[in-house]
């Protein structure tokens, strides 16, 4: 099978990763919970991990690297945590349901929610679009990162100058950008969530949540943390807050070592792989008369390397079965993202989405064009 859906999860894992998940499932006791030395163990690779993140992500310290379930999770926890009745949120015309569907079940008890549109390749036009989506009750700025349909890169640094200029709260979802884009809380982002399972190299079941110094939300769960149990009051300390309940060890220690991973790897070595490859593709499909595709050439500044299509007379889900029926895998569909469908038309048709990874080959894309020619 030629594997080309990373963006829903990357695949294979490293090795490391299979490792790191394994020996700590042969071998491990609840962290923070008891005062034995399996226990103590376990506690300290939930730290090295949490070390390991705030330093690829340059965190202001451990305790601010927020393991959760999925980026899912952390949007919700940031956004349900921070926004109350009477609030405005700016958002971009191309987020992933992780952000608009909490959202909308906001909007019913009185936030309101605008989106900016997003111009490819034009970053001066695509924050004009967001400053004047600004009004007088906006509390904050959530804008992805890069587009999982479109790959489409945000100019989030400049997005979060903007929020802050206003005296609003900067979130960004990272999931299609971390391993690939390098990501630094110095730019003073407030909060950034992104997965595990992608970029990352990590076990699906995993994400983080990354918070400044001066942010702290609401908790949206509570429960046991191992620490302060006589209060009933859910602790003030991080990274207790917001980690009640037994966390993932297996999938915490799988996440480090796939960080590791891309570390030696180095994140740029890995963007320029994937871009190359994405490159030839465009390139190819530029040739066919029967493709459409919705983007400008996919350069380094303005996007990440993924890339949607579609093929004229075909539903996106016949050419998804198509290929698999020739061994190879991708996605199709709405992708979870019916805002960035909407935006470029395609809401009633999906789109073909094509992402490769660290493993992807030349011949692997060569193949994808050979197959794709076939259809008649």
């Amino acid at each position: 099978m030629i594997y080309l859906d990373n963006s829903a999860t990357t695949y294979p894992k490293p090795s490391a990763v299979a490792a790191a998940v394994s020996s700590t499932i042969k071998a491990s006791a609840n962290p923070g919970r008891s005062g034995h030395s399996m226990s103590l163990a376990a506690a300290e690779k939930i730290y090295a991990a949490r070390r390991t993140a705030a330093d690829f992500f340059s965190a202001a310290d451990e305790t601010r690297v927020i393991f959760t379930p999925g980026c899912t999770f952390g949007l919700n926890a940031a956004i349900k945590g921070l926004l109350s009745p009477g609030d405005h949120v700016v958002v971009s015309n191309l987020e992933h349901n992780a952000v608009m569907r909490p959202l909308e079940t906001l909007r019913a008890k009185g936030i309101d929610i605008t989106k900016a549109e997003a111009f490819a390749a034009d970053d001066e036009k695509t924050v004009d679009s967001f400053r004047h989506s600004i009004n007088a009750k906006t509390k904050m700025i959530i804008c992805t990162h890069a587009s999982n349909v479109w790959g489409i890169r945000f100019p989030i640094e400049r997005l979060c100058a903007l929020a802050h200029a206003y005296g609003l709260i900067f979130i960004t979802d990272a999931a299609q950008s971390a391993g690939i884009v390098p990501i630094s809380m110095n730019d003073g982002y407030d909060i950034v969530c992104t997965a595990g399972h992608k970029g990352l190299y990590g076990p699906m079941g995993t994400g983080i949540m990354l918070l400044s110094e001066n942010i702290m939300p609401a908790t949206i769960i509570e429960g046991g943390t191992g620490s302060n149990s006589v209060s009933l009051l859910q602790p003030e300390d991080l990274p207790d807050r917001y980690e009640s309940g037994t966390p993932n060890l297996p999938g915490i220690a799988g996440l480090k070592a796939g960080i590791d991973f891309i570390r030696s790897k180095g994140t740029e070595s890995v963007a320029q792989h994937e871009f190359r490859l994405i490159g030839e593709l465009y390139r190819a499909f530029e040739k066919l008369p029967n493709i459409r595709l919705y983007t400008p050439f996919p350069d380094p500044e303005h996007f990440v390397p993924v890339l949607s299509f579609n093929v004229e007379g075909y539903d996106s889900e016949d050419i998804a079965a198509f290929l698999n029926n020739h061994g190879i895998a991708v996605r199709a569909g709405l992708h979870c993202a019916p805002s960035a469908h909407e935006a470029f038309g395609t809401l009633s048709t999906g789109a073909v989405r094509i992402s490769p990874s660290v493993f992807t080959r030349h011949s692997d894309i060569e193949r994808l064009v050979f197959t794709i020619k076939k259809l008649k």
